[in-house]
């Protein structure tokens, strides 16, 4: 029959307690990116990402202290699946360097095609109050790096020291962001393929010497 603790452990449907509040927390967060999407982030409520994962306050507070924390959790979850991204793609495509960087091009904005959500999470402008304003500089110091490693992998003496290639990261991912959010908004008219071509051409021409 099984211990107590372990009859406890069960849940409805073979899941234990664990793995029905870790399912309730994605749900969470993925409801929290569709909010921003949405609404932005100044206009985002608990209530409102409640409703759209079909979960009460309670199970907010489950996963979340507050709706900073969702909102930060969800930032998290966008970045880190277009780091992983854009790592596999970069190591697994054949070729020279610029077709390599116009394929990790190629899929983020497929993507942003597919899941428009998440590139706008992905490229939000947070307020200076924010709790995702900080997060959103750490972050960008982390992409920055992650571009200026695959610089280096890339272009090898061709790229620039290491520390004046971060400082290029940095200024590729602030841009990138501001492109890609014009983008969305309509404010670049360009097509998908145009827009492909412009984010791999503004690498190169950073991080390549000529």
């Amino acid at each position: 029959m099984g211990s107590p603790t372990a009859r406890a452990a069960r849940s409805y449907g073979g899941k234990t307690g664990a793995e029905r509040a870790a399912e309730r927390r994605e749900r969470l967060v993925a409801s929290t990116i569709a909010v921003l999407a949405e609404h932005g982030e100044a206009r985002a409520t608990m209530t409102a990402v409640c409703a759209d994962a079909g979960l009460t306050e309670r199970y907010f507070y489950e996963s979340f202290t507050n709706l900073d924390e969702a909102v930060v959790a969800a930032f998290d979850h966008v970045c880190q699946e277009i780091l992983e991204l854009a790592a596999r793609v970069v190591e697994n495509t054949p070729g020279t360097p610029e077709q390599r960087v116009h394929a990790v091009m190629q899929t983020f904005v497929d993507l942003v095609v597919a899941e428009p959500a998440k590139g706008k999470v992905a490229v939000a402008q947070p307020g200076a109050g924010s709790g995702l304003h900080a997060r959103r500089n750490e972050l960008i110091a982390v992409f920055a790096e992650f571009v200026a490693r695959e610089a280096d992998e890339l272009y090898g003496d061709r790229t620039w020291p290491a520390e004046r290639a971060r400082l290029f990261g940095v200024v590729y991912i602030a841009g990138f962001a501001e492109l890609i959010s014009a983008w969305l908004n309509g404010d670049v008219r360009q097509s998908s393929a145009e827009l492909v071509e412009t984010a791999s051409d503004l690498f190169t021409a950073l991080f390549r010497r000529a």
